[in-house]
C-alpha cells in the first residue's frame, strides 16, 4: 500500500510554485550619464572661476609686488589657483561619495531608461475588457460625462443666480435707504405742518376773543350814552 501510495504520488505532477521576481540589477558604481554630466558641469565651472582668477586680476591687487618681484608673485598666484583646485576637486569628490550620488544617479538613470521601455513597448497600460464591467460601473461610465457637463452648466447657472440675486440684493438695499431717508423727510413736513396749523388755530382763538371784547365795549359804550 505504501509502495503504491508512493508510485501514485510520483505519477502526479507536482504543482511549480510560483517563482519569486527576480532581483534588481546591481546598480554599477561607473558614473553613468546623468553622473558623467554632473561631473562635467563641475569641472567647467571650477574652469571657469580659475580663468576669472586670472594673473592679471591677482596682480592688480597687488601692484608694488607685481612690480618688483613679479616673478615671486607669479609663482604664489599658480600656488594659489592649483590648491583652489586641489581643494575643490577633494570637496567634490567626498560630496559625492558622502551622499552617493553616482549610485542614485545611476538608479535614476535604469529607471528612465525601464519607464521610456514599456512606454514605448505599450507596457504598464490598464487596459479593462467591457465585457468584464458590472452593470453598474458601465451605466455610470456611459452617463458620467453627461451628468459632469450637466454639473458644469448647473454649477455655472447657480453662479449666475448668486451673483444676480446679490446685485438685487444691493438695489432693494439701497432703495430703502431711499425711502427712509423720505419718510424722515416727510415726517419733518408733517411736524412743520401741524405746527404751522396749531399756530393757526392758536390765532383765530385769540382774534375771536378780541371780536367778543370789542362787541362788549361797543355794548357798554351804547348803555353808558343811554
Amino acid at each position: 500500500m505504501a509502495e503504491d501510495a508512493q508510485s501514485t504520488n510520483a505519477n502526479h505532477p507536482r504543482q511549480a510554485a510560483s517563482p519569486s521576481p527576480p532581483p534588481p540589477a546591481p546598480v554599477p558604481l561607473t558614473p553613468g550619464p546623468r553622473a558623467s554630466r554632473l561631473q562635467q558641469v563641475f569641472g567647467q565651472a571650477l574652469a571657469r572661476t580659475l580663468r576669472a582668477n586670472s594673473y592679471a586680476n591677482f596682480s592688480g591687487c597687488f601692484p608694488t609686488p607685481a612690480k618688483h618681484v613679479p616673478a615671486s608673485l607669479e609663482s604664489v598666484w599658480r600656488q594659489l589657483n592649483a590648491k583652489l583646485e586641489e581643494s575643490a576637486k577633494a570637496e567634490f569628490d567626498d560630496i559625492l561619495h558622502e551622499r552617493d550620488a553616482v549610485r542614485h544617479l545611476n538608479e535614476l538613470d535604469r529607471l528612465v531608461g525601464e519607464a521610456r521601455h514599456r512606454r514605448d513597448n505599450g507596457q504598464g497600460e490598464s487596459r479593462v475588457a467591457p465585457h468584464t464591467l458590472t452593470p453598474d460601473e458601465l451605466y455610470r461610465a456611459h452617463l458620467t460625462p453627461y451628468l459632469q457637463e450637466a454639473q458644469s452648466s448647473l454649477n455655472a447657472r447657480i453662479q449666475a443666480t448668486e451673483a444676480e440675486n446679490a446685485e438685487l440684493a444691493q438695489h432693494i438695499q439701497s432703495q430703502r435707504a431711499e425711502i427712509e431717508r423720505l419718510l424722515s423727510s416727510l415726517e419733518s413736513i408733517v411736524a412743520d405742518i401741524e405746527g404751522a396749523a396749531a399756530a393757526a388755530s392758536h390765532f383765530s382763538k385769540e382774534n375771536d376773543l378780541r371780536q367778543e371784547a370789542f362787541k362788549m365795549d361797543e355794548e357798554v359804550k351804547a348803555r353808558s350814552e343811554i
